[in-house]
């Protein structure tokens, strides 16, 4: 059973890796394909960002829990190869995009098959014992951290061919990363751990509700949807914040993404192994988010572009919060509802992939243009880090109530 285990593990990796790749390749390029589009500069390429980001999260709000309801049903292998296949239609929809609008309809499409990292941590919770959840969820970020080394790397290169070639590169990715799930990806969950499809629960509402019942994960749901908002002053501003204040190129982004997924995959494959054991999960979870505070507030007042590279090291260890928290969260959801809880967060996740770009980028471009009361591209960033203290406060009493259970056990 654990050589299968660890087989399975292996099975998942190499998919979202080849997942993350796909995605990691567009990150550089994509400002210069509105800017193509749209004809207008930076800053306003910034504000259709943030809208492509609402597009693509209000979709996958809507439709995931959806997906993790029938992946509960139907088990996860069909549904993560269908968000796959969706993946890849959207990239061949960017790479040929005529006009701005199809940019949209493909995030759209996108969005709504948007479930691959749902199914994945549902995946990784059916062959997980609760003592190893924690540091098997961190695979995911490992497979996200290195294939943030090799998508924006890729990217940056292929951007001199053109803004577009990039995203054909993500497709073809995309596209045989389904046909590997479809021949080497077992089904992770068994027949008699399966739960019948239910429409009052398969809603963003109805699944983000039905958390109330587990008080620790009720209570950690404001805490988990500000570090999301929080995060988002970076994923979607980097690229903007690089190319506006230390004039990057395409290919200067993507060595600096590739730097942040080497970090993340030292961190979330590595490092969290011996800290989650070591301080525990609810010390985890505190340490993470300060460190991510002292990253964020280091990047506002970056003064040369090297230093975001140094500056990337303290907020990447940061990392370590996510999957203790996620461990925390997992195991208190019996086997059945896994795919309906990882659909209620990718819910939350999506509903802060909606109002967080619209805050972050906005900002971004209202500090950065002509008429600013004062100029400070910054500013994003100083708003990440006082969402994070806001998520400390918030999940200190769900923490403290899962450590006395802990205790007593």
């Amino acid at each position: 059973m654990p050589v299968k285990k660890n087989a399975a593990l292996g099975f998942i990796f190499v998919t979202i890796l080849i997942d993350v790749i796909g995605f990691g390749i567009i990150i550089p390029v994509l400002p210069k394909l509105i800017q193509t589009l749209t004809g207008g500069n930076i800053s306003e390429a910034a504000k259709y960002g943030s809208w492509l980001s609402f597009s693509y999260a209000i979709m996958q709000f809507i439709f995931s829990p959806v997906l993790g309801g029938l992946s509960d049903k139907f088990g996860r292998r069909p549904i993560l190869l269908f968000s796959l296949l969706g993946l890849g239609i959207d990239y061949m929809f960017q790479a040929w995009a005529p006009t701005i609008v199809w940019l949209f309809i493909g995030r759209l499409i996108a969005g709504i098959a948007g479930a691959s990292f749902t199914t994945a941590t549902a995946y990784i919770a059916d062959i997980s014992t609760p003592e190893k959840r924690a540091q098997n969820f961190g695979m995911v970020g490992a497979a996200f951290g290195l294939g943030f080394i090799i998508g924006p790397m890729i990217g940056g290169l292929c951007s001199d061919l053109g803004p577009r070639v990039p995203f054909i590169v993500a497709a073809v990715c995309s596209l045989v990363n389904v046909i590997y799930g479809y021949f080497v990806l077992p089904e992770s969950l068994t027949k008699e751990n399966r739960r019948k499809f239910n429409w009052k629960r398969a809603n963003p509402i109805g699944s983000l509700a039905h958390l109330k019942k587990y008080p620790i994960v009720s209570g950690l749901v404001i805490s988990l949807f500000l570090v999301y908002i929080a995060g988002q002053s970076v994923q979607s501003v980097w690229t903007y914040y690089t190319m506006l204040k230390f004039s990057w190129t395409p290919k200067m982004v993507g060595i600096s993404l590739s730097v942040v997924g080497l970090l993340v995959a030292i961190v979330q494959g590595g490092l969290i192994r011996y800290t989650i054991p070591k301080f525990g999960a609810r010390k985890s979870v505190y340490l993470g988010l300060m460190l991510n505070i002292i990253g964020l507030i280091l990047f506002a007042f970056a003064g040369q572009g090297w230093l975001m590279l140094v500056f990337l090291v303290p907020y990447c260890l940061g990392g370590i919060a996510g999957p203790a928290l996620q461990g925390i969260i997992s195991n208190q959801v019996p086997a059945n509802e896994q795919g309906e809880l990882q659909g209620a967060l990718t819910s939350l996740m999506s509903v802060s992939a909606i109002i967080g770009p619209l805050i972050m980028n906005n900002l971004f471009a209202f500090f950065t243009a002509t008429n600013a009361p004062f100029y400070f591209p910054g500013m994003p960033y100083i708003t990440g880090a006082f969402l994070t203290l806001l998520a400390i406060f918030f999940a200190v009493s769900s923490l403290n109530h899962y450590h006395a259970t802990q205790t007593e056990a």
